[in-house]
């Protein structure tokens, strides 16, 4: 396992201290899709895990929506290797979808089964927090797709609490490039499963568009996704503590 490098570990650490994401004692339920960002989170936090003197707990939960070309099946020697908890949790998100669908997105509706069941298996298991894997890329397309479609300035949150109470979720990577995390992936042989969400990668998504658009511009702005970190901040923590 390579060495991880200072600018994955000091912008995760900072969005830790800064959010107060993690407490001495938590149970952090790490949801891993098999792409690169979940699974670096994963190398990241156990280096916390290692070093912080604030103690914590750590496990792994993979969802598997039974589409047609993800196997994840294989994550679960991977974790076997670190003696990690690992729950790997089956639905069939997308013949769900073709019943219940009504005017939305598959991927939202995706995005809403899945965290139900990460929601459950924490319960079940006794974690009282939840770690995803969106990084600062992520923010910004969230914050460009809904100020362009829905009018609002919002974005992923960095930490809140759910509406039931009993879980907190957290972002670590909210100060974290997307490249940075490939680059990690690619120089440490990480078990990377491609498309991880083949039923949305089959068709032109918004969030590519967007995606797209900010790089582009970013060559021109070169400092443009720090500035837009400055505009969100304010926005990314609700604890209500």
């Amino acid at each position: 396992m390579r060495k991880l490098p200072k600018l994955l570990l000091k912008p995760v650490g900072k969005a830790i201290a800064d959010f107060g994401m993690i407490r001495t004692g938590d149970k952090i339920l790490l949801a891993v899709s098999g792409g690169k960002d979940s699974l670096s989170l994963f190398h990241i936090l156990r280096h916390f895990q290692a070093h912080s003197p604030v103690k914590f707990e750590l496990g792994v939960v993979t969802i598997d929506p039974q589409v047609e070309g993800f196997e994840p099946q294989a994550l679960a020697g991977f974790f076997e290797r670190f003696e990690v908890p690992y729950f790997f949790e089956e639905f069939p998100i997308l013949a769900q979808a073709k019943k219940s669908m009504k005017g939305d997105s598959y991927c939202s509706f995706c995005a809403r089964i899945k965290r139900g069941l990460m929601y459950r298996a924490a319960r079940r298991e006794g974690y009282n927090v939840l770690a995803l894997g969106q990084h600062l890329d992520d923010l910004c397309e969230s914050l460009m797709m809904s100020m362009c479609h829905n009018g609002k300035i919002q974005t992923m949150k960095a930490h809140y609490v759910i509406d039931n109470k009993d879980l907190r979720v957290i972002r670590p990577l909210v100060y974290v490039r997307e490249r940075q995390l490939a680059d990690f992936a690619e120089s440490a042989d990480l078990p990377v499963i491609a498309d991880s969400c083949p039923a949305c990668f089959s068709m032109p998504s918004e969030r590519d568009h967007f995606k797209q658009w900010l790089l582009s511009e970013e060559k021109r702005s070169p400092n443009l996704y720090k500035n837009l970190l400055s505009a969100m901040k304010p926005m990314l923590d609700e604890t209500n503590d």
